[in-house]
C-alpha cells in the first residue's frame, strides 16, 4: 500500500518501488496524571488499534481545538486516544478525511488534552510553504523520533507533495515536517525501503488551502 497523494505517484511507483503507508508501528508509553500532553510529533491511537503521529495541534477559525494527521490513519468519526496514556480514553475524533491529499482533521474534546507546540526535538511556531532542494528538513515521529534529510522537492510539480531523504517507518504517518520551527508538511509514505527510500509527504500549504476552501473543522487553522 502507499499514500494517495498524487495519481502520478500511484501509477509510477506502486509496483516498481513497493511504497509503504506508515500507519502503524510498535511502541510503548507511560501514563501521566491529568489530560495527556499532545502536540506535533505525539503518538496517537485510532480506533484503539492503529498508531500514527499527530502533525500539529491548534485552533481553527471557529476556536475549535483541532489537529492534523495522515488521512489513511482513519475515517470520519474514528475515536482518537493519546499513546502516552491509552488508559485515559478518548481525547477526540476524526472530523474529516481527504483521501486525495491524504490528510485528516481531528477535533479534540475540550479539556481532554493539554496542547503543546514542542514534542521531542521539534517545535512548531508557524506554517510555511513547501521546502525546496537542497533544504534540510526534519520530522518528529512516534516510531523513529527525530530524523532529518535533504529535500528533493515536488517530483511531479503538483504543488501537493514533497519528497525528502528522511528516515521514516510504519507509525510515523502524519509526523510534522519542519524547517526550523516552521511546519511545511506531513509524513505520508516511504518508497522502496524504509529509512532508505524517499519519504513522500503532503505540503502544508495544500492542506491549509483545502481546509479553508472546504470550511468546517480545521478552516482558518493556526498552531498554538
Amino acid at each position: 500500500m502507499f499514500s494517495k497523494l498524487a495519481k502520478a505517484a500511484r501509477a509510477g511507483f506502486a509496483l516498481a518501488l513497493g511504497a509503504a503507508l506508515l500507519g502503524t508501528g510498535a511502541g510503548t508509553a507511560q501514563a501521566q496524571p491529568g489530560p495527556p500532553v499532545v502536540g506535533g510529533g505525539s503518538g496517537i491511537v485510532i480506533d484503539n488499534m492503529f498508531e500514527c503521529t499527530l502533525t500539529t495541534i491548534g485552533h481553527d477559525g471557529a476556536g475549535r481545538l483541532v489537529g492534523l494527521t495522515a488521512g489513511h490513519c482513519g475515517e470520519a468519526g474514528a475515536p482518537v486516544s493519546a499513546e502516552v496514556d491509552r488508559g485515559y480514553g478518548e481525547i477526540g475524533r476524526f472530523a474529516y478525511t481527504n483521501t486525495e491529499l491524504d490528510y485528516a482533521v481531528i477535533e479534540f474534546t475540550p479539556g481532554r488534552v493539554t496542547p503543546v507546540n514542542r514534542v521531542g526535538n521539534v517545535t512548531i511556531t508557524g506554517l510555511g510553504g513547501p521546502a525546496q532542494f537542497p533544504t534540510i528538513v526534519c520530522k518528529e515521529g512516534r516510531t523513529t523520533g527525530n530524523t532529518c534529510g535533504v529535500t528533493w522537492g515536488d517530483v511531479f510539480a503538483t504543488n501537493m507533495e514533497t519528497w525528502t531523504q528522511m528516515c521514516v517507518v510504519e507509525g510515523d504517518s502524519g509526523a510534522p515536517v519542519v524547517v526550523g520551527s516552521t511546519l511545511v508538511g506531513m509524513v505520508n509514505a516511504y518508497l522502496a525501503v524504509a529509512c532508505f527510500g524517499p519519504e513522500v509527504g503532503t505540503n502544508m500549504s495544500a492542506i491549509i488551502d483545502d481546509m479553508n476552501a472546504r470550511g468546517g473543522p480545521g478552516s482558518g487553522y493556526h498552531p498554538i
